[in-house]
């Protein structure tokens, strides 16, 4: 059988159900895993996405024709069936599942395996062929549990509030702001959210995802209060005048390529919580294991590493092109960090 799903320069593309996943230029039908701006872009003729994340499309591209599916539903396309399984990476992140003529692929997007408070769980999806992403794809990558983070940074904050100091932790604005926002301690102090997180903190909780109460920073004239609050902001406002209403403060970035020495020093900043909304290498290998598939093609990230290490341990494995970004805000190639030679920027992503 052909392969159902090819590598063509608009994106990829399920051959016998016409339709392209992920796009990154503009086609007909687009299937959409998830909201980040690298998964989901405007331009597309018919966009199908899980209903979990309607609002998030919605508010990223302006009015769009968007179909949806709850999780677990199915439709046929030219033959195709579709149907859309939780990835745990965003508010409404799915796997694309297609089975056409007995044969079933499955295309990950982007996933993690923890469960979090924010999004449905992974579920892994038996298929005879998967396709992964690899952004953490080394086996240097392994997570400490999320409560363990959680607490470092409420007690980061704590710290700096019996001192008079802002906290100022740098996250990407889409799913990592909200996932910290649903495991910290409010109780602490005020928390305040850079313009670019408020609007995403409001589709969250029109979704049903409880989130803590958040202000703009102009909504506080206390300063004192606004020196014991914890501030959350995209990593674009380093530096920015908007940070000079906060004084003295300490700063920390949240990210899974804080687990590298060399990132944590181009960031510059006080402390670094290793928290990633990817899966790590365990995390990776074990939900290539739950899909019983036998193929399994890996997309961006550490593709040549996963792809090798597949092969060795009996899987046929290969790779697809894709101009999705290195997931990180700042742009950090992996390989090249654990050496600290080189950054590969790309804006602003998600780590």
């Amino acid at each position: 059988m052909t392969d159902m799903v090819v590598a063509r320069k608009e994106g990829l593309y399920c051959v016998p159900g016409r339709f392209y996943i992920d796009p990154w230029r503009p086609v007909d039908r687009a299937v959409i895993t998830h909201g980040h701006a690298d998964h989901a872009s405007v331009g597309h003729g018919h966009y199908l996405a899980a209903s979990d994340g309607a609002g998030i499309l919605r508010s990223r591209l302006g009015e769009i024709h968007l179909d949806t599916l709850r999780y677990g539903e199915s439709v046929v396309h030219n033959g195709v069936r579709i149907s859309l399984h939780p990835a745990g990476h965003v508010l409404g992140s799915a796997q694309i599942r297609m089975e056409y003529e007995g044969e079933v692929w499955v295309a990950s997007g982007d996933y993690k395996v923890e469960a979090d408070a924010t999004c449905a769980a992974f579920e892994p999806v038996q298929c005879h062929t998967f396709i992964t992403e690899s952004t953490f794809g080394l086996p240097i990558y392994r997570w400490q549990p999320q409560r363990i983070v959680f607490d470092d940074i409420n007690d980061w904050w704590r710290s700096n509030a019996a001192e008079e100091r802002a906290s100022v932790l740098f996250c990407y604005s889409f799913g990592k702001a909200q996932r910290i926002l649903a495991g910290i301690d409010p109780a602490i102090g005020a928390i305040i959210c850079h313009g670019a997180v408020m609007p995403l903190n409001r589709v969250y909780r029109e979704a049903g995802v409880p989130l803590p109460e958040t202000r703009m920073v102009t909504e506080i004239s206390d300063k004192s209060e606004l020196r014991r609050a914890l501030v959350l902001a995209p990593p674009s406002a380093a530096g920015s005048t908007w940070m000079r209403r906060f004084g003295e403060y300490s700063d920390a970035f949240a990210s899974g390529w804080m687990q590298l020495r060399g990132a944590r020093r181009r960031r510059a900043v006080d402390r670094g919580f290793v928290l990633s909304d990817h899966a790590d290498w365990p995390g990776l290998m074990s939900a290539i294991k739950a899909t019983e598939a036998q193929r399994v093609i890996v997309t961006h990230g550490q593709v040549a590493v996963m792809v090798r290490w597949l092969s060795q341990n009996g899987l046929e494995a290969g790779a697809f092109q894709t101009e999705y970004g290195d997931e990180d805000d700042g742009g950090t190639n992996t390989v090249a960090a654990i050496d600290g030679s080189t950054d590969a920027a790309n804006g602003e992503a998600h780590a």
